[in-house]
């Protein structure tokens, strides 16, 4: 009876609540292409860590400050450039985010010491700690009733961004000199450029994403149910980003150490890892609108831990096997969660984005770190036999509501699924 007066609820639902549940896919089109160019700009500074250490005469130590510098300014503020725009909208806060990454590009491409190295470094990560948690809103307000899928096909531009961003660096940068980051910056003025009719959008939508909101609110969990639910994505996030950076940052050591391979077929088999991860983060979004974001988060965080301690104690191919499998597995759960995460607080879009992107980008730091000292203490086959067990924290997964259900117990004319 409940499910039929639902569905007779959807079915009357007004004209006005189906524009708000309507997908608006050429500005998605566009946040993830402006995504795919922060990200690519972002990677450009770690990709030329060997040129600064050489031209400047610069120390290990002080190549990690310069991360350091770049990964607090890039997640720490996050979730506060969130929480204020969250109180007061800033549409056009985009481009100029953009414009904080312009002027880091220019200003590496012409550093002559440590601290002015130090000083771009900032300056790319305020560009990063503005565009992420604001752009993530405007793929929300985009959404209309398929949330997930935005959130994926945003994700998607950031991790072809990340992936391209060194190839480019090693074309361009490395045979013309780091002076050559400079025409990295022409990427950042289309963005600007991109990002700006992006901002006259979100500025005449505003009301509408607000009103779509407050039809959200009312999910009837308490507050300290939010905050259980929220620690637990916490640790989720802490699983899956560990676990990414065993791959992403020591994947090509292990395979070169274990079984002898050259470093160009340890770099194809890392490619291959990575595309799968590309895979995953495409099907996690439009997945979770149609079983669930529960179920997403299930299958990718604990689905994964039969792969994960297999992986350690097999041959050559079976390794490469495990390792696509688990990207195209793990990478789905970060959409799902981010959304989710949105979905229990639905009035602090741009804080939850800021905060859970800010977590992935220091828990992607902390975790290469952590794990670099492990390897050095051990081997790097420890690393990957103590990261098997991380997963398992997926079990955690069981005491998430399934807000879904309560939404459309509350709001029948909320968040409809799309039809088969």
């Amino acid at each position: 009876m409940e499910k039929a007066l639902i569905a007779e609820a959807r079915l009357t639902a007004s004209p006005e609540a189906d524009a708000l549940n309507a997908t608006t896919y050429p500005v998605i089109a566009a946040i993830s292409f402006s995504h795919l160019l922060n990200d690519m700009m972002q990677s450009v500074l770690l990709a030329i860590y060997p040129m600064l250490k050489l031209g400047l005469d610069l120390s290990f130590a002080q190549i990690g400050l310069i991360t350091l510098a770049y990964q607090l300014t890039a997640s720490l503020l996050q979730p506060l450039i969130g929480l204020y725009t969250d109180r007061r909208p800033l549409p056009y806060s985009l481009p100029v985010g953009m414009g904080f990454t312009l002027l880091g590009l220019l200003a590496l491409s012409q550093a002559g010491s440590f601290g002015a190295v130090l000083v771009s470094a900032m300056l790319i990560g305020m560009g990063s700690s503005v565009f992420h948690p604001e752009s993530s809103r405007v793929a929300r307000m985009a959404a209309g009733s398929r949330p997930g899928l935005a959130q994926s096909l945003f994700q998607i531009g950031g991790n072809l961004g990340s992936a391209i961003g060194p190839l480019l660096a090693a074309l361009i940068i490395v045979p013309q000199g780091r002076g050559s980051a400079a025409w990295f910056s022409l990427f950042a003025l289309v963005g600007v450029v991109v990002l700006s009719f992006v901002g006259r959008w979100s500025s005449r939508h505003a009301s509408s994403f607000r009103q779509r909101m407050k039809a959200h609110a009312g999910n009837g969990l308490t507050r300290r149910q939010i905050a259980r639910s929220l620690a637990i994505l916490g640790l989720l996030m802490f699983s899956k980003f560990f676990y990414m950076t065993s791959l992403s940052s020591y994947y090509t050591f292990f395979l070169m150490d274990k079984f002898g391979l050259p470093l160009g077929s340890a770099q194809i088999h890392l490619f291959a890892f990575l595309f799968a991860v590309a895979g995953g983060t495409v099907l996690g979004g439009p997945v979770g609108d149609r079983i669930g974001r529960k179920r997403v988060i299930w299958f990718s965080i604990l689905g994964v831990a039969p792969f994960t301690l297999l992986l350690p104690h097999v041959g050559l191919f079976w390794t490469a096997a495990l390792s696509v499998i688990i990207g195209l597995i793990l990478a789905s759960a970060f959409s799902a969660i981010v959304v989710y995460a949105q979905e229990l607080v639905p009035g602090k879009v741009g804080t939850i984005s800021g905060l859970f992107f800010g977590f992935a980008f220091g828990m992607g730091g902390i975790g290469a770190a952590l794990l670099g000292r492990l390897a050095d203490a051990t081997s790097i086959e420890t690393v990957y036999q103590f990261c098997a067990y991380l997963p398992l924290i997926g079990l955690l997964t069981a005491f998430l509501p399934v807000i879904e259900e309560r939404q459309d117990r509350r709001m029948g004319t909320t968040n409809p699924k799309p039809a088969d």
